[in-house]
């Protein structure tokens, strides 16, 4: 579970930056869109989120054990099937997609995929 954390806070600080930093650069090279207006403060609240969630997975990193890992976990697997649904449709239903767009999409998936490994793992061991 450690490598997954780890994983974790370093992709979700670096896009949580990305957002605080940079809004509209970070949702062009994801949507293919340009933002303006509420959607730059909105993206930055986003950002913030992403941060959080990047900090929180470091953190807890050396106590695979305890139940916030098993909490955290849980959080980050509905964050990222929310991230597939979400940026998936987007990409469906766009004309012009970002150039990292897939690349999240597919990112999203096997992170969801790992996590969903590790609670299952998680279960195996305390039954």
């Amino acid at each position: 579970m450690k490598h997954f954390l780890i994983a974790t806070a370093v992709v979700e600080v670096g896009a949580g930056l990305a957002l605080l930093i940079a809004p509209a650069f970070a949702v062009l090279l994801l949507l293919g869109a340009e933002i303006s207006g509420a959607a730059i403060p909105l993206g930055r609240v986003a950002g913030s989120a992403l941060l959080a969630l990047g900090v929180a997975s470091w953190f807890v990193r050396d106590d695979a054990l305890s139940s916030a890992a098993r909490g955290l976990l849980s959080a980050i697997l509905v964050y990222n099937i929310g991230a597939v649904l979400v940026l998936g449709v987007a990409g469906i239903q766009s004309q012009s997609a970002g150039v990292v767009l897939w690349l999240a999409v597919v990112l999203h998936a096997a992170m969801g995929i790992w996590c969903i490994a590790l609670l299952l793992k998680k279960a195996a061991l305390q039954n």
